[in-house]
């Protein structure tokens, strides 16, 4: 909140007020008689004729300053600013196959978490961070499912998130291609679309589909989405939760992952490396927890939101109040004029 004039170059007109009142004083006293009434004009002589002339000298003076004032336009301003957000589009593409199993993210032995515990940790961060853009969510192993369409609700999205696991698709085989086919399905269709983007993670190869990779990266490539691949887990033997006859994964009762023996674990980086060149993305190598969270943060700073603030000063006008001031006093010296300052002619 600031207080302001909008027409500053009235003020200079208050620096001739004073001169008014020296020139007034220098033309001497006045040689009218004063009076308040003809009934009473016993007690005219009684009246300092000096002081009824400076009294109705200052109302006028300060009904000038007043108007001036007035016409300078004093004014209140309240600023505010109005941001202007434009979200992107993203699918989050996740690996839900058996080998999502691996152990081999476990922060600790008293913090086991198989490779699919890591990756809904740091997505669910990552949705957290981008509360403006309208996100999907996949899952494939030999199949593809779509878990959520694009949203805004991010609350509804988390939720989803959550309830995905290992075992609810055939875990056996990895179909990257179609994965990729139906996040592009999914992105092309969007109207208003300012960007559009696939985040694939997988921890294997593409063993399964009717549609390759390379493909379904050139189709994204056709409506101008890119795919940024991640790579997740180490390759060669690494330790593995325990899976029922389901292939879903075997907990104890604080939720944590049994641990099932070791599993080989292959990963096809080059595929991987040909789709997000293909596409204008990025490839990246995730091993750990805390390299998996940096990338999705390297990920959510490349593929930032749009935001332009703009400005804007909201005024209260005071001039009125300034302008009815000068009208009353002008009013009080007309009714003082003519009763206890009234001239005789």
């Amino acid at each position: 909140m600031n207080f302001e004039f909008a027409n500053t170059e009235f003020l200079w007109l208050l620096l001739g007020l004073p001169i008014l009142a020296i020139l007034r004083g220098a033309g001497g006293k006045s040689g009218s008689l004063i009076f308040s009434s003809v009934a009473v004009a016993k007690d005219a002589a009684k009246r300092n004729r000096a002081s009824a002339g400076f009294w109705r000298f200052s109302l006028t003076l300060l009904a000038l300053a007043l108007l001036i004032v007035a016409f300078a336009r004093p004014r209140i301003g309240m600023g505010y600013s109005e941001r202007e957000e434009s979200g992107i589009d993203i699918v989050l593409t996740i690996d839900v196959s058996g080998s999502m199993a691996g152990l081999d993210f476990s922060e600790s032995r008293n913090r086991p978490m198989t490779r699919l515990d890591a990756v809904k940790e740091v997505v669910d961060a990552f949705i957290g961070k981008r509360p403006n853009d309208r996100i999907g969510l996949i899952t494939f192993a030999a199949n593809s499912f779509l878990v959520s369409p694009m949203t805004l609700n991010h609350d509804w999205l988390k939720k989803n998130l959550e309830r995905i696991e290992i075992g609810v698709i055939d875990a056996n085989r990895t179909a990257i291609g179609s994965a990729i086919g139906m996040s592009v399905n999914r992105l092309r269709d969007l109207k208003n679309a300012k960007s559009r983007a696939i985040i694939l993670l997988t921890d294997g190869e593409n063993n399964a589909g009717k549609i390759s990779p390379i493909a379904a990266a050139e189709a994204a490539a056709t409506y101008d989405t890119k795919i940024y691949t991640i790579a997740a887990g180490r390759s060669g033997i690494v330790p593995a939760a325990a899976l029922d006859e389901n292939s879903r994964v075997v907990r104890d009762r604080a939720g944590n992952p049994v641990y099932g023996g070791d599993m080989r674990s292959e990963i096809d980086e080059d595929t991987l490396r040909k789709i997000s060149e293909i596409t204008g993305g990025k490839f990246y190598r995730a091993t750990n927890l805390k390299e998996l969270a940096q990338i999705y943060s390297e990920i959510d700073k490349l593929e930032k939101t749009s935001v332009k603030l703009r400005n804007f000063t909201s005024y209260r006008e005071l001039f009125q109040w300034f302008a009815g001031a000068a009208a009353a006093v002008l009013a009080l010296k007309l009714i003082l004029v003519n009763t206890k300052f009234r001239i005789l002619p």
